[in-house]
């Protein structure tokens, strides 16, 4: 197997994380769990199945906001790129990342010429390398202000709450200026889930960044993580995994795709 973690230019950062690659001639099964980011996939070659959804990823995926763990299988033949946007980026390339809560759909099927457009031009392309530059072109020529003002407002609320995962819903309203009510609305729209429970995912992620980073003292992590105790830990590491952490740091390696640099 092979993984290739790629960074933005310079104009797309603000709006995506990061790119990958991954290219398997083996077969794969790999546990995944909320990741707090919606995502664009391409298939180059055979899809991923799920076996918690009894289905086949389309070739061309847009995955939104998922609150549970899944399963990805591959056969022996993988070559996929992967986009992964910020939290609330979607929305500026009109992709309603809203109407995909725990859902992966074909992105052919929004009828968008442009996305089609693109889709098709990754597939053809010469390599997987050549096909992530397509879409880097693509996505710097959708980028416009229609949107730039909630994206702005929500991602001021986004930073108070990656900085302290105790922080409530109203602390994050009223970062983005919006009241509480108003922007419960605003962040569904932009991020695809509740700001309650997007703040639960986010606990997730710090525990697994801590997890990651050798941190074994479950009451530390709990504390530093935002939770009210070890059992609450453990029983929204039991949701979010399947698995309790004990399990999870035995069966599997840590990573968390939030609180991770790329780099």
């Amino acid at each position: 197997m092979n993984l290739k973690i790629l960074l933005p230019t310079r104009l797309v950062q603000p709006y995506v994380g990061k790119y990958w690659i991954l290219r398997s001639h083996e077969k794969l099964s790999t546990l995944t769990f909320p990741i707090g980011y919606p995502q664009l996939i391409f298939h180059r070659k055979n899809t991923l199945y799920i076996p918690e959804l009894k289905a086949f990823q389309p070739y061309f995926a847009i995955s939104g906001q998922v609150n549970f763990p899944a399963t990805l299988q591959s056969s022996d033949d993988t070559e996929m790129i992967v986009v992964v946007f910020k939290p609330q980026a979607a929305t500026l390339f009109n992709i309603p990342v809203s109407a995909f809560y725990n859902f992966e759909i074909d992105g052919y099927d929004l009828g968008d010429s442009g996305l089609n457009g693109l889709a098709d031009k990754v597939f053809d392309a010469e390599s997987a390398e050549d096909g992530m530059s397509i879409i880097e072109r693509w996505l710097i020529s959708r980028l416009n202000e229609k949107h730039i003002y909630d994206f702005n407002r929500i991602g001021a609320s986004l930073n108070i709450l990656f900085s302290d995962c105790k922080t409530t819903v109203r602390d994050m309203s009223e970062a983005s200026c919006l009241g509480k009510r108003q922007f419960e609305r605003v962040f569904f729209n932009a991020v695809g889930m509740k700001p309650k429970e997007y703040s639960r995912i986010v606990r997730f992620q710090r525990s697994l960044w801590l997890i990651q980073n050798c941190n074994r003292d479950y009451i530390d992590i709990a504390f530093k993580s935002g939770y009210s105790d070890q059992s609450h830990f453990i029983r929204e590491c039991r949701e979010y995994s399947g698995l309790t952490p004990c399990e999870l740091i035995a069966k599997h390696p840590i990573y968390s795709d939030l609180f991770s640099s790329p780099a």
